[in-house]
């Protein structure tokens, strides 16, 4: 069986001048042994680094089919080229990935997203993953500007799966040395890995725009006690009062808006979510808002999944617009939504690949 081809192979990018690595030199003999020889030292890490990106050949970026213009986006931050694959399908759908440049002892970052079809990008990572071990990668960093089945990360009902734990098993099982993620659904998810993980926050591009913006009475609402912490943090950062929206869950994908908690009367509010996903928690938050006297609402989310009703239940809703970053890609009838704004999470995600290849502190991406 041949593979079908599923998708354009990257068109290949003019090699760059690479800077010639200078050679170390010789190790000082201790005062007082014997120097039999004078063999040249190992080279340390940091001598494999370019001072540029560009010009470093152990510095390479692979992109999934999940999200290309989000990784395009971030090459493009980083002004190096996207690494040159070819991505295919069986007839039967498989799966079929290769290499098409040298990775031997390279610091590899693979970006995709595990957002719809869940299985289909999630199938294509690992099989990513796998490819660059077996071709000697010096370390792989998956990057995934959304962490797919991370609402299941608990024993909520008898006899239920942990998948957010069973994907982090996944990962490093194919072979993952590295994870950088953005706005997980539970901050403790970070301890279901024994690798180092990153865990980046889209909060600083979501306040610069409403900062922007300059809303009158401002006041930060989270949809529900679990988003507390978020929520607190993006409204000391805007220097608002907060509310709490007391919401219970009646079975998957289904909420029951029960009360507000806090004074809202004359106020704009923002609701902050890390999740979008069918919009009934949010259009459900909305109206009990605006019941209870808000001028205005808006809302603002890290992923916007946006699946089945979601888009009929944001355009039929009171509220007045819906911000989210690009870790997902929208669906058609989404972007055609105007009030859906995407903000880039490019830049954050560049500054902080780059300081884990530097091998420099990311603290400074939380502010």
């Amino acid at each position: 069986m041949t593979p079908q081809q599923d998708m354009p192979t990257l068109a290949p990018t003019a090699p760059t001048e690479s800077t010639q690595q200078a050679t170390a030199a010789p190790s000082q003999p201790i005062t007082g042994a014997p120097t039999a020889s004078k063999a040249p030292s190992a080279p340390s890490p940091e001598r494999k680094r370019s001072s540029r990106l560009a010009d470093d050949k152990r510095f390479k970026i692979f992109c999934g089919s999940a999200n290309k213009p989000l990784c395009e986006e971030v090459c493009s931050f980083l002004g190096v080229p996207m690494g040159q694959t070819k991505l295919q399908n069986f007839s039967d759908g498989e799966i079929h990935f290769q290499l098409l440049e040298n990775v031997r002892g390279a610091d590899v970052f693979v970006l995709q997203p595990t957002s719809a079809p869940v299985e289909k990008n999630l199938v294509e990572l690992m099989i990513m993953i796998d490819a660059l071990k077996r071709a000697s990668a010096g370390r792989i960093t998956v990057v995934m500007p959304y962490y797919g089945y991370a609402r299941q990360d608990r024993k909520d009902r008898p006899r239920v799966a942990i998948t957010s734990k069973l994907i982090a098993d996944v990962l490093q099982t194919a072979g993952a040395n590295r994870a950088l993620l953005v706005d997980l659904h539970a901050a403790q998810i970070q301890g279901f890995f024994n690798i180092p993980v990153d865990h980046l926050f889209a909060s600083p591009v979501l306040v610069g725009y409403f900062r922007d913006l300059n809303l009158p009475n401002l006041t930060v609402v989270s949809p529900d006690a679990g988003g507390v912490e978020r929520a607190r943090f993006f409204a000391q950062k805007l220097s608002v009062p907060l509310a709490i929206v007391d919401k219970r869950r009646t079975d998957i994908n289904v909420t029951e808006v029960m009360n507000v908690i806090g004074d809202v009367r004359g106020r704009t509010c923002i609701i902050l979510d890390d999740i979008v996903d069918t919009a009934g928690t949010l259009t459900k938050t909305v109206d009990a808002l605006l019941d209870n006297g808000a001028e205005e609402v808006y809302a603002c989310a890290s992923h916007a999944v946006l699946s089945g009703p979601a888009v009929e239940r944001l355009t039929a809703s009171r509220l007045k617009e819906l911000v989210v970053t690009n870790t997902i890609p929208l669906r058609p009838d989404a972007a055609a939504l105007s009030k859906i704004k995407v903000l880039s999470v490019a830049g954050l995600l560049g500054r902080a690949i780059e300081s884990i290849h530097m091998e420099t502190s990311v603290s400074t991406l939380f502010s």
